[in-house]
């Protein structure tokens, strides 16, 4: 069984999410910094809007175990949350982790990737954010993944530029 590498951005500087790509065809990335590395990773949409949900939770959870804390913003400059365009995405997130060290106020966004085997493990990367960095992070994440095509008011379905086939107009195009 191979080894996996780990990979700790303790802590990081900046951490964001973003899509390139026309609307239909996005590839979503995360991207994070330290001092001196610089991580890109390949995410999906469905990913960033369940982990947007996930961390919400966590944070709540936090919260409520540990009340004296103060309640981390979500704001975020949308001009410092465009990524660099990645050159080389390191890999292809499968499961996301999270956990939290009460000493340093720090969550730890665990990446790992997809492995090429079954006998395999795959890489993980550890990004280790202030409450504020990781509320940021979520808040765009749902921000940028609703920037896509628009839903047909009638199924809810995506609509593609060239057209929409509704499954509740009898698969009449409009």
């Amino acid at each position: 069984m191979a080894e996996n590498n780990i990979i700790e951005l303790k802590p990081v500087t900046h951490i964001t999410v973003d899509a390139l790509g026309p609307a239909g065809e996005r590839t979503f990335y995360i991207q994070a910094y330290t001092e001196d590395v610089s991580v890109t990773l390949v995410t999906e949409k469905f990913q960033i809007q369940s982990l947007s949900v996930g961390i919400e939770q966590f944070l709540a959870e936090i919260r409520q175990r540990l009340p004296q804390l103060a309640e981390s913003s979500p704001a975020y400059d949308e001009n410092k949350m465009f990524i660099d365009k990645p050159d080389d995405p390191l890999f292809r997130i499968s499961e996301f982790g999270l956990s939290y060290d009460g000493e340093s106020d720090l969550v730890n966004l665990i990446t790992r990737e997809v492995p090429l085997g079954y006998e395999e493990t795959g890489d993980e990367v550890h990004f280790w954010c202030t409450r504020e960095q990781i509320r940021a992070f979520i808040s765009w994440g749902s921000e940028v993944a609703n920037r896509g095509r628009p839903k047909c008011v009638q199924c809810g379905q995506p609509v593609d530029p060239a057209g929409h086939f509704c499954s509740r107009k009898n698969g009449h195009k409009h």
